[in-house]
């Protein structure tokens, strides 16, 4: 099959992606287009193949069909996961991976030094320029006052601003978030919905969520995903009223 040509607006481009397990489809003809510097919010049902998706797009998973474009015509399907991070695609999932021993600049630094191991990352000397990026960050996630604080004494929602700016320090150029808002208080998935919005357009960003409260605050377009497949799309209250919509996902 021919590649696609995706335009210059274009950060992501699934085209007819279909992926089974035993049997299952998992996904089944899945077609996304995501815009530079746009956020999309994808919701569904369980097993609606939010995260096969994500695994798709990040190189856990090759797709068994369809096309998978990232910016520049990149087909990702020829790269594997680590390969993929470096072209610029961060991912954080749902459960933080922060190194609790150490304060919140050091987890900046190793997220920044990439692939270097831990004791060669924190005794490696920073740049006056990374230690920058770090300040800029740490700023951006409201933890600028905390930054000799060790991961292991901040809160739940605060450590997952951590693993945002952890993705944040390498500049990707798209950010695929997964259920922010899980185990949150009111306030603090307040601040992470306008976390994602503010560093939306200097990046473009996936964020896959099952809390609606969390997906009308950051006021996006919504792609609905069902059995694999693109159900519905459009904003979060055009797509609450889609009869098909209400009959799979959100119950009458």
């Amino acid at each position: 099959m021919k590649t696609a040509h995706i335009g210059d607006d274009t950060i992501l481009y699934v085209n007819g992606v279909s992926k089974s397990f035993d049997g299952f489809k998992a996904l089944n003809n899945l077609s996304l287009t995501l815009k530079k510097g746009e956020m999309r919010a994808i919701i569904g049902p369980n097993g609606a193949g939010k995260t096969t998706m994500m695994d798709v797009i990040t190189g856990k998973l090759r797709p068994d069909e369809g096309e998978v474009i990232f910016s520049d015509n990149i087909d990702l399907t020829k790269y594997d996961e680590a390969e993929i991070a470096n072209l610029g695609i961060g991912r954080k999932f749902q459960k933080p991976t922060v190194i609790e021993s150490l304060s919140l600049f050091q987890n900046l630094e190793l997220a920044l030094q990439g692939g270097r191991g831990v004791f060669q990352a924190l005794f490696h000397k920073l740049k006056a320029k990374q230690k920058d990026r770090i300040e800029e960050v740490l700023e951006q996630i409201a933890l600028a006052d905390r930054r000799y604080d060790l991961g292991g004494s901040l809160s739940h929602g605060q450590k997952q601003w951590l693993e945002i700016g952890m993705l944040l320090v390498q500049d990707p150029q798209l950010l695929l978030v997964d259920e922010p808002a899980a185990g949150m208080t009111d306030s603090e998935t307040e601040t992470t919905a306008e976390l994602l919005k503010e560093i939306t357009g200097a990046h473009s960003v996936v964020v896959v969520e099952h809390d609606m409260d969390f997906i009308k605050a950051l006021d996006t377009t919504v792609t609905v995903l069902h059995e694999g497949s693109t159900l519905a799309e459009g904003r979060l209250e055009q797509v609450q009223q889609d009869s098909r919509v209400i009959e799979v996902y959100l119950g009458r």
